[in-house]
């Protein structure tokens, strides 16, 4: 924060690309221990894990990257932009 960071990518590389489930706990301990803003990454597999991850929101994730579900038709674009902007 005092190098004006206020936001960063977490990407647990151990499920990238895995659809295994994004890590929400390192998620929301590495946003509560930093205060800043988190886009997480990593793991994402369906519609559930992108609830997980909005109910992160009130400690600072503020946004997720959905790569492989995505491109596989595991999660579309439409119903992933209702459920997170609801």
């Amino acid at each position: 924060k005092s190098l004006g960071v206020k936001r960063i990518i977490f990407t647990d590389t151990r499920r990238d690309g895995t659809m295994r489930g994004p890590n929400t706990e390192s998620t929301r301990l590495i946003a509560q221990k930093t205060g800043l803003k988190i886009i997480a990454s990593g793991g994402v597999a369906g519609l559930e894990d992108l609830k997980s991850l909005k109910e992160l929101e009130k400690y600072g994730v503020e946004g997720v990257i959905v790569g492989k579900a995505l491109y596989i038709g595991k999660v579309k674009l439409e119903e992933a932009i209702s459920l997170l902007s609801s």
